[in-house]
């Protein structure tokens, strides 16, 4: 989904799934790490994640006390290799996760854990470069990754000058770190707005 007009119904369909509206951000320093790439290709993805976390102003760590970990991206050739990560099931805490990704023809899937205040406590991504992201620009999918990690968002977002700013709105002090009221996307749209 491209955004062109960050307007309060555009915002909250970006945040709600099944009837449900939450927004959520990042509430520790993010520490990630990512398994799969090559180490010219690493660099990139790196590179990016930080870029989208410094126009955040959100902090960067080496490690989170807890987890060691908390952005967590696997790049894998296809699904099937999903079976191959030790204690995937644990890790994500969905069975055949293979099997249904593989199904829906996914290219991407991430799931979050929070906190007990609602913001995000981690964030566990897996990308399939096996289909149709097997040709795509490297800076281009690193700054998708990054930028879908930022928030709970409910659908795939594309990176836009728009989205952006919907982030870095989000991600202002004076805002709550967790929302579930949909009015919330009034008080965002304002803000975009404002830097757009």
């Amino acid at each position: 989904m491209t955004q062109t007009l960050m307007n309060p119904d555009t915002i909250a369909s970006l945040f709600t799934r099944e009837g449900r509206f939450l927004c959520a951000r990042w509430g520790r320093p993010v520490a990630p790490v990512i398994f799969g790439l090559a180490d010219e290709s690493l660099a990139v993805f790196r590179d990016a994640t930080r870029a989208v976390l410094a126009h955040a102003r959100h902090p960067i760590a080496e490690t989170d006390p807890e987890m060691g970990a908390n952005l967590m991206t696997f790049f894998l050739r296809d699904w099937q290799e999903l079976g191959d990560l030790p204690d995937i099931e644990g890790l994500t805490g969905q069975p055949d996760l293979a099997a249904r990704l593989q199904g829906s023809g996914a290219d991407q899937y991430r799931l979050f854990r929070f906190d007990a205040d609602g913001t995000i406590r981690a964030c566990i991504g897996f990308v399939n470069m096996g289909g149709r992201l097997a040709d795509a620009h490297p800076g281009q999918l690193a700054e998708t990754v990054a930028v879908r990690a930022m928030l709970s968002f409910a659908r795939d977002v594309t990176p836009t000058r728009e989205l952006a700013a919907l982030i870095r709105a989000a991600y202002d002090p004076v805002m709550p770190a967790v929302a579930t009221d949909p009015a919330h996307a009034l008080r965002l749209a304002a803000r975009v707005s404002r830097q757009i």
